[in-house]
């Protein structure tokens, strides 16, 4: 008596390498990340003016955003390539310990992304235009 096992997609299969590629870099993408987080605190320590640490908080922006790319592909690749297709998969993927903590890094980087997006950059004054 033969079962029928659905195979998984191709264009599935190939994301699924593509992602176990990008997630190789993850711990550089994070160092760098680390990096631009000690630059915005020393300058801010060193009560550096607002075009410094607004150029130091895109730079950080910037490196949180390539890390986060890189745990998503970590955490769909730990998820296994029947996720790509089957949400249910997907579902039990996260629940287990390694899908619990690529998760958890997700979040993390989320979090820390948008709190340096709403508080680390500053915004500097725009002019008021004065032909009123």
């Amino acid at each position: 008596m033969a079962f029928f096992r659905p195979r998984v997609s191709r264009e599935a299969e190939v994301r699924y390498h593509a992602d176990i590629e990008i997630s190789k870099t993850f711990p550089e993408l994070l160092g760098k990340a680390r990096e631009a987080e000690q630059t915005v605190r020393d300058l801010r320590a060193a009560q550096a003016d607002d075009l410094e640490l607004m150029a130091a908080g895109q730079a950080f922006d910037k490196a949180l955003t390539e890390a986060l790319r890189g745990a998503e592909a970590g955490q769909r690749a730990t998820f296994g390539v029947k996720a790509y297709d089957d949400r249910i998969a997907r579902r039990k993927a996260k629940a287990t310990p390694a899908g619990a903590e690529w998760s958890a890094e997700v979040e993390r980087l989320r979090t820390l992304r948008e709190e340096n997006r709403l508080w680390g950059i500053p915004r500097l004054p725009r002019p008021v235009p004065s032909s009123y």
